[in-house]
């Protein structure tokens, strides 16, 4: 029996702020990833993750935001048709009809579920964005790697990837690699 990771890949500030980072949420300091190159490696690293995620893992704003954008998009990379045509899971208690291609609502058991769906799946489950959904994973020790495009910016406030509810998680460093002006960063969590 193969099992997925659950792999978590996120765009991040130097303070820890995952909030908002394409500027379509409202948040005050939103926008703040586009203002900075990620160079080629970084267009390639999100790329070669995409293409090869089995499933996406999304909480119900994130999953909206996706929802609105993607279905209409198209490029010469096979993005657009891999994020389109690929399983979607989107973690919510008030969305009955996700309305895009291959997407299944999750309303409750969310642990059992996404333990379910790794049992299941054999490729990578990214999660991208999703802050709540990211820190109750992390509370059921759901997650096996941390994607993070560090991003030269402080932002002061918002939505942190660990919040003030995190306890002590270990983590081991997997990867490093500098991406134009972000750095990427891979982590596991740390042996037991």
């Amino acid at each position: 029996m193969s099992v997925s990771k659950i792999v978590v890949s996120q765009f991040v500030s130097l303070d820890g702020v995952i909030e908002d980072p394409g500027g379509v949420e409202g948040f005050d300091r939103g926008g703040w990833a586009f203002r900075y190159d990620r160079g080629p490696e970084g267009n390639k690293f999100k790329l070669d993750e995409i293409l090869a995620g089995e499933a996406l893992l999304l909480g119900r704003s994130t999953y909206r935001a996706f929802a609105d954008a993607w279905p209409s998009m198209t490029d010469n990379t096979g993005f657009a048709d891999k994020i389109n045509s690929m399983p979607k899971f989107v973690v919510s208690t008030t969305m009955e009809d996700p309305g895009w291609t291959n997407a299944t609502v999750i309303s409750a058991n969310v642990a059992d579920e996404v333990s379910r769906l790794k049992r299941e799946l054999t490729g990578d489950i990214l999660g991208h964005g999703s802050g709540q959904l990211v820190t109750d994973l992390i509370d059921c020790d759901l997650i096996d790697e941390y994607r993070l495009m560090v991003f030269p910016i402080v932002l002061g406030h918002g939505k942190r990837l660990f919040d003030d509810s995190i306890e002590n998680i270990g983590l081991e460093l997997a990867d490093m690699q500098p991406a134009g002006e972000t750095l990427i960063l891979v982590y596991t969590p740390a042996a037991r």
